[in-house]
């Protein structure tokens, strides 16, 4: 399994968005509220692809590593022409959100689980954490209390409740 940078072609584009709607969907899936899969779902509309993947852009122009994709690699490209998982790290110019670093979103599709795939991700995120000047020396993220598999992976490595996050709707 490759582990390299997004690179914003079409293709990685195409792919990058089958996982965030993978990683939407699982947010709401056996997780919160009876209506919270229909909530996650529904923004999932053809404008929110389009502006994501402007967003991931500028991430990503600020450095490369934000947005890191794991994928089988062969001279032609992607062998089964989709990636197998993600992982987004915020630029450091946004790391006054939380005056840490910030792991916005990791995924990697279900039939890679278990391969040590996550891991590898983990690995690039924690690597560029480490090279961001922050105010804190902190990775942070935001994990469903009820994300049990999501949970011991993060215990791994060595993440601790850290405050809850609360929401309401607008």
């Amino acid at each position: 399994m490759e582990i390299r940078p997004y690179d914003g072609t079409e293709t990685d584009a195409k792919q990058l968005w089958k996982l965030k709607r993978g990683f939407e969907l699982g947010l709401g899936e056996g997780t919160g509220a009876e209506d919270k899969a229909e909530i996650y779902s529904e923004k999932l509309t053809d404008d929110y692809r389009e502006e994501y993947l402007n967003w991931v852009g500028r991430c990503v122009a600020d450095d490369e590593r934000c947005v890191t994709v794991a994928g089988d690699s062969t001279d032609d490209g992607p062998e089964d022409g989709e990636l197998a998982g993600y992982v987004f790290v915020l630029p450091a110019r946004l790391a006054f959100i939380w005056d840490a670093a910030v792991l916005n979103e990791i995924f990697v599709r279900p039939e890679h689980r278990g391969t040590g795939v996550a891991d590898d991700l983990m690995d690039a995120a924690i690597e560029l954490a480490r090279d961001q000047s922050l105010p804190l020396d902190r990775l942070v993220l935001d994990v469903d209390r009820e994300n049990d598999r999501a949970q011991s992976f993060y215990d791994r490595y060595g993440f601790e409740h850290w405050g809850e996050m609360v929401a309401r709707k607008l």
